[in-house]
């Protein structure tokens, strides 16, 4: 697992800032009550990135304990923190090797966080490692890319510009695709400019894995979780097929 977001992640935010984290907040918590057996109070936030989901579900009344391999990442998120004067504890962790001796009433990893991991192994040891940290029957709640859809629908280049007052962010995203291997290489060009003058520029590599349903089942059952559903991403009540790009899983741990 190559770590990602990189000087990426000093753009993170402005990429990101029309994401809807509420709305998928939301949808976290319509998983909860329909299939969460027990309240919920402790929450495992596993990739969170700079803080996303975090900071509205803290606000929503649950105590967060996130985690993500970029220290930049985490760097900003714990900035964010102080200034929105927040108890969320972030740590600097992988999904394979995290070890922070507490378990969970359930763990959420979103935005295909576990599409990082590229090598059957790391799958295996990432779900036993955040199985360990789940009390009995606690959800797992997780986004990936569907295979079926990759295949169908392709990867495409994809442009986007964002604008923050004066300032103009360029990201190109051109991806590879390597079927065989359940794969896709993304390659990230990110142009920054301020008053229309090119002030930065950072090119990453991301390598993405995406699954198939039944393999991703497969993986969560070998690992002692109960597959709950698997369905298109905010969409509780929905069928994945080749058009679903997202699929949502809610396992529960055994």
């Amino acid at each position: 697992m190559v770590e990602a977001f990189k000087n990426y992640a000093e753009y993170y935010d402005l990429i990101y800032k029309d994401k809807n984290y509420e709305r998928e907040c939301d949808f976290v918590e319509e998983i909860f009550k329909k299939y969460s057996q027990k309240s919920i109070k402790e929450l495992l936030d596993a990739g969170c990135g700079t803080g996303g989901h975090a900071f509205p579900l803290a606000e929503r009344g649950y105590e967060i304990v996130a985690f993500d391999q970029s220290k930049l990442m985490v760097t900003r998120a714990r900035e964010k923190a102080r200034e929105r004067k927040t108890n969320v504890e972030f740590h600097v962790a992988d999904l394979r090797d995290l070890s922070l001796n507490k378990k969970f009433d359930a763990c959420i990893s979103l935005f295909a966080v576990m599409g990082y991991l590229t090598k059957n192994s790391d799958i295996q040891k990432a779900l036993r490692n955040i199985k360990g940290h789940l009390q009995k029957d606690a959800l797992f709640v997780f986004d990936v890319w569907n295979g079926l859809a990759v295949l169908r629908i392709l990867p495409s280049v994809r442009v986007k510009i964002m604008r923050d007052k004066n300032r103009k962010v360029i990201r190109t995203a051109e991806p590879e695709l390597d079927s065989f291997n359940h794969l896709c290489k993304v390659h990230y060009r990110i142009i920054s400019l301020q008053d229309e003058v090119v002030v930065g520029e950072v090119e990453e590599i991301h390598l993405m894995r995406f699954y198939f349903p039944q393999e991703i089942k497969y993986y969560l059952e070998s690992a002692n979780f109960e597959v709950l559903t698997i369905c298109p991403f905010l969409n509780l009540n929905g069928k994945v097929d080749e058009e679903v790009w997202n699929m949502a899983i809610v396992a529960r741990a055994g």
